[in-house]
């Protein structure tokens, strides 16, 4: 395969993902644009303010991803599991959160969603089942190997992720009042504390982790777009894919 034919797939695949990527993208805009806003006022007797903003820049999410996600099942497109099960984690943990008026779960979603398409991708890759090439085996048709490559890769980008966000959060929110439990689990102690010698809970700078947002989406975009020349490297030709 020519260096041409290979970036004019690379180009195409690009146009063809497009609807997917403003997908992702929106709701977290969605959410930052709402964060900013509403804790900047303070309406409805403070039914809207600093402290609330959270909640209402989570529900707006959590909509727009799941009108997003019900435009795609209504008009029959492709939702890979992995994607329903993400998107259940999200709406699941900001509801909880939204319903119990507690932040903590707000925090700790996207560590969770990125453990789980973590293990999703490294867990059947030990029993010789790659789910990335499951997921995306219809538009790039590349080797085993070279499959095998970019599921470890992306396996451990989110596992990185996850820890990202636990150094974000736990960093710039506020301590807590009590110590936070989930499912029976300490999972982090009332106040100020220190952990591998960084000093957590003792910053009330909730925005730098809300505003983080975008920032994530950007690490994501940059981390694929790294991973390109080695994807395009491995492309195949029809006749390559029939004869292996």
């Amino acid at each position: 395969m020519t260096e041409t034919t290979k970036a004019e797939t690379g180009l195409q695949t690009a146009a063809g993902k497009a609807n997917q990527l403003w997908a992702d993208f929106v709701p977290v805009i969605g959410f930052v644009l709402v964060y900013n806003v509403f804790r900047r006022v303070d309406l409805l007797g403070g039914l809207i303010n600093k402290d609330t903003a959270i909640f209402w820049a989570t529900g707006v999410l959590l909509a727009l991803m799941l009108g997003f996600l019900a435009r795609q099942l209504i008009r029959r497109e492709p939702v890979s599991q992995m994607m329903l099960f993400s998107s259940g984690i999200v709406a699941g943990f900001g509801l909880i959160g939204i319903l119990l008026q507690e932040k903590a779960f707000i925090y700790v979603k996207p560590t969770i969603q990125q453990l789980f398409m973590a293990l999703m991708i490294l867990v059947p890759l030990m029993f010789g089942k790659n789910i990335w090439k499951s997921l995306f085996s219809k538009v790039f048709d590349l080797p085993d190997f070279a499959w095998r490559t970019l599921a470890i890769r992306w396996g451990g980008f989110f596992i990185a992720m996850a820890f990202w966000n636990e150094y974000l959060w736990r960093t710039f929110a506020p301590g807590f009042e009590a110590p936070l439990v989930m499912a029976g689990i300490p999972v982090a102690p009332a106040g100020t504390y220190e952990f591998l010698g960084l000093t957590f809970g003792a910053r009330d700078a909730e925005d730098v982790w809300a505003n983080w947002k975008l920032g994530n989406m950007l690490i994501v975009f940059v981390f694929g777009a790294l991973n390109t020349p080695y994807t395009l490297k491995h492309l195949r030709e029809p006749e390559e894919a029939s004869a292996a």
